[in-house]
């Protein structure tokens, strides 16, 4: 017996052995059969979709939850263009908090402003608190003289603005939040992902002393599934900052590992471990991704995290102790970083599927392409990122290089595998958005950027589906309705390729099902 059967719909499998289907069995969480195969068995319910459209349930390659849902329940000061209203907001959220107490505020974005904001602004509003406005990119804060205070002479700058390390350093000195806080966040974050129609998701990067919330961020992961509040299948990336020297057997070839020398692959069902993530540079928000040329109109071409021989080791380090790596590249600089490591890490031994993954990918430069390929490697990029941000970023790199931001033909003309992501909170999360914009290619202004670089919806779509399930190693069980696989689908009401494409981002997603289970 089936426990659902799904009738009267148009799906789309997304597996070029048998493209299409009317009906859809399953049972055990999992699909049993299309059409014919499943039409005469008995089932508990049947589901007569009315021709809605179904597809596999989209896959977020990179995502922070955590992060999403403490900065959904944050006080914002965006939108902003005055700088006094943003101090408006932190004096009316200060006046709120315990006394002595950190008031963590979201949305900063110094480039809008009328006038930059300094550690003395807030001091002004902060009433004796801690005050931290974490910048819109992540990449950086603006903080008040009490947090400057309690941080390392070499990375306080006297203005308050502080990018990467020394923002990790503000970060690191924040009381910890709690598992039960982190826990809710964390639902918060995944239950709109599921609203999206995301069944599964790769948390990029627990353990991390630059984005860190609680040095034991994981066991959040782990409350949040115990005790039903994870709505969805994630997969947790491992900062690289979480490994430790260990003393091993030689041929185990690893001088650093996480507790225990765990790796990706452990764990199973809604929670497992993925990827080790590797930070190479800044982002370009804050200006700290790392260019061979300068942004245009300014001198600064950005920042290494480490300088090339520490991320070479680390990279290489992670290789061979079995980690499939996901290595943070946002400029073209830190991408040829990335490429030689890879490349040296490849040679001394051999993992053709390792299926190591380059986040972002934000600029890549002609030449980059062909070694991209080579390397077998898989992009995971955020499309919205151009869609919501690509005026600016367009601008900064000037005419050549905004041909070269976030690709998409390039990638695939070249045999490079493409995943689809949203990096959320840093951008809006909804794949269907970001489908659209895959084709194309508009800013929120109108702007096209990189048109050249336009894709198809069906290749678009493939990279939220069949390409983020591989880019997770979960392409034995996800990323097309194929039976055997788990029943993680998704209920649309219109199918993204038959739309015209600037009606794609407002489909209606109708249910989400994760395990052949609908209600959450």
């Amino acid at each position: 017996m089936l426990s659902t059967r799904i009738t009267n719909a148009h799906i789309v499998t997304m597996d070029p052995d048998r493209p299409a289907a009317r009906e859809l069995g399953i049972w055990g969480g999992r699909i049993v059969g299309l059409d014919e195969d499943v039409a005469g068995l008995p089932a508990r319910r049947t589901l007569d979709l009315g021709g809605a459209t179904v597809l596999p349930g989209f896959i977020d390659a990179h995502v922070h939850l955590a992060w999403t849902g403490l900065k959904a329940k944050a006080p914002s000061v965006a939108p902003s263009r005055s700088a006094d209203d943003v101090l408006r907001v932190v004096a009316d959220a200060v006046a709120q908090a315990p006394a002595d107490g950190w008031v963590d505020f979201g949305g900063y974005d110094q480039r809008t402003l009328d006038r930059p904001l300094t550690a003395s602004d807030l001091d002004t509003v902060s009433a004796g608190r801690k005050v931290y406005l974490g910048h819109l990119s992540g990449h950086a804060c603006l903080v008040n003289s009490a947090v400057l205070e309690g941080l390392p002479a070499e990375v306080a700058r006297p203005d308050g603005f502080l990018a990467e390390g020394a923002m990790g350093a503000a970060l690191q000195s924040r009381p910890p939040h709690s598992l039960t806080e982190l826990a809710s966040a964390i639902e918060h974050a995944a239950r709109e992902c599921r609203s999206e129609g995301i069944t599964g998701c790769a948390e990029a990067g627990v353990g991390a002393r630059l984005f860190g919330h609680s040095p034991i961020e994981g066991a959040a992961y782990q409350l949040a599934h115990e005790s039903g509040r994870l709505p969805l299948r994630v997969r947790l990336m491992v900062a690289a900052d979480a490994l430790r020297p260990v003393r091993a057997d030689a041929d185990d070839t690893t001088s650093r590992a996480i507790d225990l020398g765990l790796r990706t692959g452990f764990g199973e069902g809604a929670l497992s471990l993925g990827s080790l993530k590797v930070f190479t540079d800044g982002g370009m928000m804050a200006r700290t991704a790392a260019l061979t040329s300068p942004y245009l109109g300014s001198d600064g071409s950005g920042q290494l995290m480490h300088e090339p021989e520490v991320l070479e080791s680390t990279i290489v380090e992670g290789h061979l102790a079995g980690w499939q790596l996901a290595v943070h590249a946002i400029g073209d600089r830190a991408l040829d970083v990335a490429l030689d490591a890879l490349e040296k890490a490849q040679k001394l031994k051999p993992r053709p599927e390792a299926r190591h993954r380059v986040e972002h990918a934000g600029l890549v430069r002609p030449d980059q392409l062909p070694r991209l390929a080579a390397l077998g490697v898989t992009v995971v990029i955020q499309p919205s990122f151009l869609r919501y941000y690509g005026d600016d970023y367009a601008t900064i790199m000037g005419e050549e290089r905004a041909g070269w931001l976030y690709r998409g033909r390039g990638f695939l003309d070249h045999g490079v595998r493409v995943a689809g992501s949203s990096d959320r909170p840093v951008a809006n999360g909804a794949p269907l958005r970001a489908i659209q914009f895959m084709v194309e290619r508009a800013s929120e202004s109108g702007r096209l950027i990189g048109p050249a670089e336009a894709i198809t919806v069906e290749e678009a779509l493939r990279a939220y589906t069949v390409e983020a399930a591989r880019a997770c190693h979960w392409d034995d069980d996800a990323g097309s309705l194929t039976p055997g696989r788990r029943a993680d689908l998704v209920v649309l009401g219109d199918d993204p390729r038959r739309v015209d494409v600037s009606r794609i981002g407002d489909i209606e997603v109708v249910r989400t099902f994760v395990g052949g289970e609908d209600a959450y």
